[in-house]
């Protein structure tokens, strides 16, 4: 009996597929695990593999064109039967699939006069859409100068979103004939990037804005240039994912988790990742010690009396100023603090750091009890959306970052089912990848919480702007020694102060004063975590 495959929701934010290429024709035999179509979500270019055997009767979306999800996108049965009950009376398959062809042809005819302009074998080369946010691109640097022979898997640039600076690979083979953006300047996403091409082919007049026909002339090519999204995050660890064998949902997962997926050893056939491999998947702990989680050098700024100097905003620096202010602009915030005493804390953390390969910071600690207390705090948890409010089923904890350029938000998903030990690698691992801009797009997106730490830098007290779309951010002083009344006595004792910012549309003035107060409890008695 045939089966409607449809539009599969790749990600949470999508609302819609485009299909960039079908790698199955209507007539084909389909086997489970082979790769039906490309998918392009409204963050990546994704593979699209089948779970059902039998034949493509019908597809239901074009290559090139757009449907919304949960619409056909494909149908799959036995060969030759009828299935215009589930097409709604469509014609038989083949002979819908001939009249599509017969539309595009006229259509490509039509582009013909539009695509003259561009000289046979040139590639035009787009600035991709590297996030779901970005919406242009900064050269960082060039790998690749005009006249250099350039081959597919070739680094050609550095490119710097608003998240993250990402290596951009070549898909083409060719000359590097012209680089549309100079090195440090910027470029809307689709403008042109740079064209390849035959060797001393002139592409003088190539690179004005497309004519609206050309656009579609080569959609499945057009949208490959877009697929560097995907490959270009494990690119930082010289690998590329999309020659991973993994099934959808373990890749859907594993991005959720922010898992590596060129970690995680597959369990299925030939060595695909399926749905448990992610499931039961335990990163590395990584005993080696590294840089504080909040800490990083500052811009290297010269000072020169009686001179004005500039330094042009960054990619980075300008979305912070833009999140920053829409945050502060449009959440109402209202900030609770408490002082909390940490002797039994220390005394934790000295006993669980005796164990062997085990080193946590009182950060750890801090994020550790957070996530729990969130458990008992939903609301805390939760995103205003204009006429609702979404409560997060996922506790993933933001924590804020200083690199060079100004604040990044790195996240460990899933905090609350993570271990002290678990918790210090992740953060120690996103925190150095960072500051050498290395971290990929998926590890800065999903929080549902934040916490920023000054502590280390010796600040007692400070309130943050909440990081949407959280509805709240916890800010983290030092520890500090000084005397304090306990059972009627002045003692010395260790305190810390902790500030919570919220979002008052959300979080109420009782809801953020509970949240602390159990927070407080979890730290003052640390035994009480496990219970």
């Amino acid at each position: 009996m045939a089966e409607v495959i449809t539009m599969p929701r790749l990600s949470d934010t999508m609302t819609e597929g485009k299909v960039a290429k079908w790698h199955k024709k209507v007539g084909d035999k389909v086997k489970e695990g082979d790769i039906l179509a490309e998918i392009e979500t409204d963050k990546a270019v994704q593979d699209f593999e089948s779970e059902i055997e039998g034949t493509l009767l019908y597809v239901g979306v074009e290559e090139g064109s757009a449907a919304a999800v949960d619409s056909v996108l494909a149908i799959i049965g036995n060969e030759g039967e009828d299935i215009s009950g589930l097409t709604g009376g469509a014609a038989a398959p083949a002979a819908a699939t001939e009249e599509k062809k017969s539309e595009e042809q006229p259509k490509a005819e039509t582009a013909a006069p539009a695509a003259a302009e561009v000289p046979a074998g040139v590639e035009i080369i787009t600035m991709p859409r590297l996030s779901d946010t970005m919406t242009e691109g900064k050269v960082a640097k060039w790998h690749k100068n005009v006249g250099d022979t350039v081959k597919e898997g070739d680094l050609l640039a550095e490119i710097e979103t608003d998240k993250a600076v990402q290596d951009f690979e070549s898909e083409f083979n060719g000359v590097l004939l012209k680089q549309g953006v100079e090195e440090g300047g910027a470029a809307p996403v689709d403008s042109v990037l740079a064209i390849i091409g035959p060797a001393g082919t002139d592409v003088s007049a190539v690179g004005a804005p497309k004519a609206a026909g050309q656009s579609t002339e080569k959609p499945a090519e057009q949208k490959a240039e877009t697929k560097t999204e995907e490959k270009a995050a494990p690119a930082a660890n010289s690998s590329s994912s999309d020659r991973v064998a993994i099934s959808p949902l373990a890749k859907k997962m594993a991005q959720d988790k922010g898992v590596d997926i060129n970690s995680v050893q597959g369990s299925g056939e030939n060595g695909r990742i399926v749905k448990k491999d992610i499931e039961n998947y335990q990163p590395a702990v990584k005993p080696a010690a590294s840089a504080p989680a909040a800490s990083a050098a500052p811009v290297a700024v010269s000072f020169v009396q009686g001179e004005d100097t500039e330094t042009p905003n960054s990619q980075v620096r300008n979305i912070i100023a833009k999140r920053l202010s829409e945050s502060k602009f449009s959440a109402p915030h209202y900030y609770l603090m408490v002082e909390i005493n940490m002797d039994k804390a220390i005394e934790a953390r000295k006993e669980i750091n005796s164990l062997p390969d085990t080193k946590i910071s009182f950060n750890d600690m801090i994020i550790k009890a957070t996530a729990i207390a969130l458990r008992k705090h939903p609301q805390v948890n939760s995103s205003w959306a204009g006429d609702k409010i979404i409560h997060r089923g996922n506790i993933n904890i933001g924590v804020a970052v200083a690199i060079p350029d100004g604040l990044v938000v790195p996240v460990l998903k899933h905090t609350d089912q993570m271990t002290y030990t678990q918790i210090s690698a992740a953060v120690k691992d996103m925190a150095s990848r960072a500051k050498s801009k290395g971290l990929k797009a998926n590890e800065m997106e999903g929080s549902t919480f934040s916490i920023s730490n000054l502590g280390m830098f010796g600040i007692e007290t400070f309130t943050s702007i909440i990081n949407q779309p959280n509805s709240a951010i916890l800010s983290v002083g030092a520890i500090i020694e000084k005397p304090i009344v306990k059972d009627g006595q002045i003692v010395v004792g260790n305190t810390m102060k902790l500030s919570l910012a919220c979002d008052h549309r959300v979080v109420d003035g009782a809801t953020g004063a509970q949240f602390l107060q159990t927070l407080r409890t979890y730290l003052e008695s640390p035994l009480t975590l496990l219970l």
